[in-house]
Parts: C-alpha cells; structure tokens; sequence
C-alpha cells in the first residue's frame, strides 16, 4: 500500500482499513505461534501498513483542527 492510496481515503475508509490490518496482524502473529506461518514477510508488510495508516490519520487530524 502506497501513501498516496492511503491519503486519496477518508478517515473512515481508514479507520476501516486499519481494523482489517489489526485482525490480520492478529491472525499472522497467532500462526507464527503455531509455526503455520508461510509468508514471514507479510508480517512485517502489515506492521509497515498499520504504522503508515495511523501516521496519515494523525495528519488529517491535525490539519482538519487547524
């Protein structure tokens, strides 16, 4: 997911987006745990992801209460 996708959304097509990314970083951490975890890097794909999303919400924010 690129900035630019994440910017052209509302916040809450965001809020939205970011519940998925949890329930998906959630569902990968409890694989790893059972060891069925195939694709290691989309771990750290959603962690990049949810960072990103939070950081662009938290712009929104900002610049809609200035």
């Amino acid at each position: 997911m690129k900035a630019t996708d994440v910017r052209a959304k509302s916040l809450d097509e965001l809020r939205t987006e970011l519940e998925g990314l949890k329930k998906e970083q959630f569902n990968l951490r409890f694989q790893k745990a059972t060891g069925q975890l195939e694709n290691t890097a989309r771990v750290r794909q959603i962690r990049r992801d949810v960072a990103r999303i939070q950081s662009i919400m938290r712009e929104k924010r900002v610049t809609a209460n200035a």
